[in-house]
């Protein structure tokens, strides 16, 4: 489950990778709280609106980020989006410490993170492959999952204490002081050691060839929907968490906070699962997405506080499944050279897509309430579920015929491809074979 963690490299990006992602949580706690409790009245759609403007340059940079990540040096440009985020958080920081702050500054503050973010995600993804080999590259995926979740069960909570004793502002400065984590991390990591990567050449790695790359790999087309389904109005933890805590169950920033923890128990057990897996599949993403469904349906409906607490563990669990399986699933399958810009369009259309759902989301939550936004996340996750099954379906060219003559009525025959989710670009040769449902007497 750990063997990446035997790798120096990855040993240091991992630990420095959960220290700036524990201040990462503890921000997006404290921002939210700033903007739904105290600069505005519990009002999710100006929340949906910060969410939107840091998170919406994914859909519109990302896929060119993904080009220069292809052709630059990945460490140069992590050690740039790395300091470039820490001088964001001192910022707003100093602006919430000195009282200063007003929504627009949020604003401005989130589209800029928004901007550099959309930058350091695909190069992030694409440098762990530089860390491990391709054998050990699920589990590395699986494993900064892990880190992410492990700091967003510890990050919240945290938040939540130091913004009832201390208030928002010093938890914006602590993420200052995480990223030099970061940075140090960067800077530790052995060049010696680091694979060589094939890089796009001068005059290639175009944004349009990783789109028409993407024609030939309809597999991972159908993972890239799934995941903006699930992006766009499942990813919105944090807006139904806020809504339902104070408008259902009246309760404050610290139970906020710890809401926020429990659901990543979840998704810490969800990672720490795909970590043991020798290669992600994809019925573990399509599964993961009715679950996820199924989970968000039981939170929509939940009579008090603690079901919806123990509703938000397997929703975590499901969530983290899906991130991970399809992120492991798109690098081992795509070729290395092309393997930055897929990895951006993914992110663009995994993380960007929030943007466009989150104040719709928002907005249903103070028009109807907090149940009926959590509708839009039972939906993403079943609708993800049936693009998945219908893909299998088409992929492995099932047929139900009915025979007369046999001892069965039905027949089920299957056309069952020999590489079955490898992502091989050859096509492979076919078998049939047949699966009989028996008459009953």
């Amino acid at each position: 489950m750990f063997r990446s963690l035997w790798i120096f490299n990855y040993r240091i990006w991992f630990i420095g990778a959960l220290v700036s992602n524990i201040g990462t949580w503890m921000q997006r706690t404290a921002q939210d709280w700033l903007v739904f409790n105290e600069l505005s009245d519990h009002d999710s759609t100006r929340m949906g609106i910060v969410m939107a403007l840091q998170l919406g340059p994914q859909l519109f940079l990302a896929p060119y980020a993904g080009v220069i990540a292809d052709r630059a040096n990945l460490r140069k440009l992590l050690l740039f989006t790395q300091s470039a985020m820490g001088l964001l958080a001192l910022g707003l920081g100093l602006l919430v410490v000195t009282d200063w702050v007003e929504i627009w500054h949020v604003y401005i503050f989130a589209l800029a993170l928004g901007v550099v973010s959309s930058l350091d995600a695909p190069v992030r993804q694409t440098f762990v492959s530089q860390l491990v080999s391709d054998q050990d590259l699920p589990n590395a995926v699986a494993l900064n999952s892990t880190s992410f979740n492990s700091a967003r069960l510890i990050g919240p909570a945290l938040a939540g204490v130091m913004v009832v004793a201390i208030g928002t502002g010093p938890v914006f400065l602590s993420n200052t002081v995480t990223f030099l984590a970061m940075i140090a991390a960067i800077l530790a990591i052995r060049n010696d050691q680091l694979r060589v990567m094939p890089r796009s050449k001068k005059g290639a790695g175009r944004m349009r060839d990783g789109f028409a790359y993407l024609k030939s790999r309809p597999d991972i087309v159908t993972v890239m929907v799934a995941v903006f389904l699930i992006g766009t109005f499942g990813m919105n933890s944090a807006l139904h968490i806020a809504a339902m805590a104070t408008t259902e169950f009246g309760q404050g920033a610290g139970e906020f906070g710890l809401l926020n923890s429990v659901m990543a128990i979840g998704s810490v057990a969800g990672t720490l699962l795909a970590a043991r897996r020798d290669r992600p599949r994809l019925r573990f993403i399509y599964a993961a997405a009715a679950g996820f469904g199924l989970c968000s349906f039981l939170a929509a409906i939940s009579p008090n506080i603690y079901f919806f607490g123990l509703a938000l563990i397997p929703s975590g669990l499901a969530l983290l499944t899906i991130a991970t399986s399809a992120n492991a699933y798109i690098q081992i399958t795509t070729e290395p050279e092309m393997r930055g810009r897929v990895m951006s369009i993914y992110m663009a259309l995994f993380i960007g897509g929030t943007p466009l759902g989150a104040p719709l989301v928002g907005l249903v939550n103070d028009l109807f309430g907090a149940r009926w936004g959590l509708g839009f996340a039972t939906a993403s996750g079943l609708l993800a579920a049936a693009v998945g099954l219908g893909w299998y379906y088409r992929s492995q060219h099932l047929h139900l015929s009915f025979d007369r003559s046999a001892k069965t009525k039905f027949v089920l025959r299957r056309e069952v491809l020999d590489k079955e989710e490898t992502g091989d670009s050859e096509e492979p040769p076919v078998t049939t074979a047949a699966i009989e449902v028996q008459q009953p007497r």
